[in-house]
């Protein structure tokens, strides 16, 4: 589902207009975006958990030639989901 269609189905069942939901998608994206460039996790319970995780840096080749390369160390959104989505998924 990409986000016209999500935009579309939030429209249907909360009676606003697509461009409304569609508004709100963004909003909601852009809140867990500033969330966790500043470092916070993000909870919906029984949802899930957006977090930022840390990755070391550490060695890997280079599939074109072989060299080995450094790769730096970096930061990632990851997402653990809740209890009822993985349910629903079940």
């Amino acid at each position: 589902m990409r986000k016209p269609e999500l935009a579309a189905a939030i429209a249907e069942q909360t009676g606003l207009s697509k461009e409304k939901a569609s508004e709100v998608i963004t909003a909601f994206t852009d809140q867990i975006s500033a969330a966790s460039a500043r470092g916070d996790d993000v909870t919906l319970i029984g949802f899930g958990t957006f977090n930022v995780r840390s990755r070391e840096a550490r060695s890997g080749r280079n599939p074109q030639t072989g060299a080995t390369i450094q790769i730096p160390a970096s930061r990632t959104v990851g997402f653990k989901p809740g209890k009822a989505l993985k349910d629903a998924v079940n």
